[in-house]
């Protein structure tokens, strides 16, 4: 049963701080020695930073072939404009990169979508539902959920136990608006129907701040398509 569990991956604690220079020395803005000098900083030994760069560089300094492009739009986006928000880009590629991190969004997303919050221990049942009750499922979600407390998107209290959803960070920039929606149809793998893509769970740290049927129509990467009767869906462009 456990040899069919889905891959973990996201298997550290990673710094809002630390993705900020990965950026930055993909952008060659920053040497790669200061990424080092940070993780050296953080008291990190020599295994955990090693497995902390693996992390850092499938984001953002050496993403998979088939994210290449995606990472390097967001770049532009990005480098174009200098509002925007580090924790988008971080939440871009981590929902898209790792699996696991994005359920872990997701599930945040959905049990904290009426009263704001919920408790760790119900994020960690799921995901153990899902990733099984195997050594290590429980310590890595509790890794995400650290880091997106990390980025800023949410507040963990009561030692842990529970999880506070911070206020939403504000995107009004079209492009960014339409690389985010594409990340998590990247991170859901399926359409997701119009109707539904202003509340997927997944993004809960933002709120997007545009007509989405407009942002959706004139993205070149991502495409509208229809049922056959009056619902329509929002899908990767070039995927059925």
């Amino acid at each position: 049963m456990n040899s069919k569990a889905p891959r973990i991956g996201f298997d550290r604690f990673i710094q809002l701080e630390w993705v900020s220079v990965a950026i930055n020395v993909r952008n060659g803005l920053a040497a790669p020695d200061e990424l080092e000098l940070l993780l050296e900083a953080a008291n990190l030994g020599k295994e955990a930073r090693k497995k902390t760069r693996t992390v850092l560089n499938r984001l953002w300094m050496e993403p998979r072939a088939e994210l290449v492009d995606f990472a390097n739009r967001g770049l532009a986006i990005y480098m174009a404009q200098k509002d925007i928000p580090v924790l988008a880009m971080c939440w871009g590629m981590a929902i898209s990169t790792y699996p696991f991190f994005g359920k872990v969004a997701e599930l945040v997303g959905r049990l904290t979508s009426i009263q704001g919050d919920c408790s760790s221990a119900e994020v960690h049942r799921r995901m153990c539902e899902i990733y099984g009750e195997r050594e290590g499922t429980r310590r890595m979600a509790n890794m995400a959920i650290q880091s997106q407390a990390s980025w800023g998107a949410l507040q963990r209290i009561e030692n842990g136990k529970r999880i506070i959803r911070m206020p939403q960070t504000t995107v009004n920039n079209k492009d960014l608006i339409a690389w985010l929606l594409e990340s998590a149809l990247r991170c859901v793998g399926t359409p997701v129907s119009m109707s539904s893509i202003q509340s997927l769970p997944m993004l809960f740290p933002f709120l997007m701040d545009q007509p989405l049927a407009y942002v959706v129509s004139n993205s070149p990467n991502l495409d509208i398509r229809s049922d056959g009767t009056s619902n329509q869906f929002v899908s990767l462009h070039n995927t059925i």
